[in-house]
């Protein structure tokens, strides 16, 4: 992977913050990267859950983590990350991951949206543990990515300073609405 994608500081952030054995979150599986590096940090004694809304995205993490003997880390879950809040109870997760935008070789129609990605984040709030990580990738572009992102760093720049710290990066050389990485540290 080239360490200019912005999934790979993602991942690294999440490797270097999150305890082993926890519990974790992957809020929009996609085709399941993000999904596998959790079920690894899983091990034996974590868990993982994941999201997605369309049966291809279960279909295909259920392939790669079964290919690479994780499968049993992880409950597969088809409903939109805006629900995780009837699968996992408060301050339980220990990282929370979003990758927003459309499911990469998918169809483009079918994408995550401004209201149902901020109630998703709201959600994650309440669920992840003190000491915990919420990591989001926001692409931007498309019919409604400029949209979410703006609705998504407007929720954000909201939360109380003494109970979160948000880091927000961004690409600055780069042309045409790179993505942008986001940290959310609950203290």
């Amino acid at each position: 992977m080239r360490q200019s994608q912005v999934t790979y500081w993602c991942r690294e952030i999440i490797n270097s913050h999150a305890p082993k054995g926890g519990f974790y979150i992957d809020a929009t599986m996609g085709n399941g990267y993000d999904t596998l590096m959790l079920c690894r940090l899983a091990g034996e004694s974590g868990r993982v859950l994941a999201f997605d809304i369309q049966e291809k995205a279960l279909l295909l993490t259920d392939r790669l983590l079964t290919e690479h003997g994780v499968r049993s880390r992880a409950k597969l879950i088809l409903d939109g990350h805006e629900h995780m809040n009837l699968y996992a109870e408060k301050e339980l997760a220990d990282v929370i991951c979003f990758n927003f935008g459309y499911l990469p070789g998918g169809d483009h129609r079918i994408a995550t949206s401004p209201a149902s990605s901020v109630e998703a984040i709201r959600q994650s709030l309440d669920i992840l543990k003190h000491g915990g990580l919420i990591s989001l990738c926001i692409y931007s572009g498309g019919d409604t990515g400029f949209e979410e992102k703006e609705s998504i760093l407007g929720f954000l720049k909201e939360l109380p300073a003494r109970k979160y710290t948000v880091i927000v990066n961004e690409y600055y050389n780069r042309q045409n609405c790179p993505p942008m990485p986001v940290f959310i540290f609950k203290k």
